[in-house]
């Protein structure tokens, strides 16, 4: 994942994270990526230095939260959380079900599972619209 810096033509500056360069410029294309203050789609990369790897690598990624980092955390889990209540898990087959949803071969609902970033770049070219649910610290192995 890349976070990218980003403005809108208001001047607004955010962060946002893509899987890579290609990503970003699609879904830009699309109109997916807009300011979360004013909701402009006429966004464009800031500058931003490069993060710079050291030989030491490191196994997890701490964030030290204030009381604002915490509340949109659990926000966010909360979010995610009930798209998963309310939707179908359908495993390592996400990329084949939401195709078949999407071409009309399957009966149209929510569903949620694992793709591979292959399954996920195929999904978009097909014009299958998703979006990764974030995974947080108590929910992995």
């Amino acid at each position: 994942m890349i976070r990218f810096s980003l403005i809108c033509e208001h001047e607004h500056e955010f962060e946002a994270w893509f899987r890579s360069n290609e990503d970003f410029d699609t879904q830009k294309k699309r109109g997916f990526v807009d300011c979360p203050t004013c909701g402009s789609h006429k966004i464009e990369k800031a500058l931003m230095a490069p993060a710079v790897s050291t030989s030491r690598g490191r196994e997890k990624v701490a964030l030290a939260m204030g009381e604002a980092q915490k509340q949109a955390l659990a926000q966010l889990k909360a979010m995610a959380d009930k798209v998963r209540e309310n939707a179908d898990y359908v495993g390592d087959k996400f990329a084949e079900e939401a195709r078949k949803i999407h071409f009309g071969e399957a009966d149209a609902r929510g569903i949620y599972g694992e793709a591979t970033l292959e399954e996920a770049k195929s999904l978009a070219e097909d014009g299958v619209e998703f979006m990764p649910i974030p995974s947080f610290p108590d929910e992995r192995n």
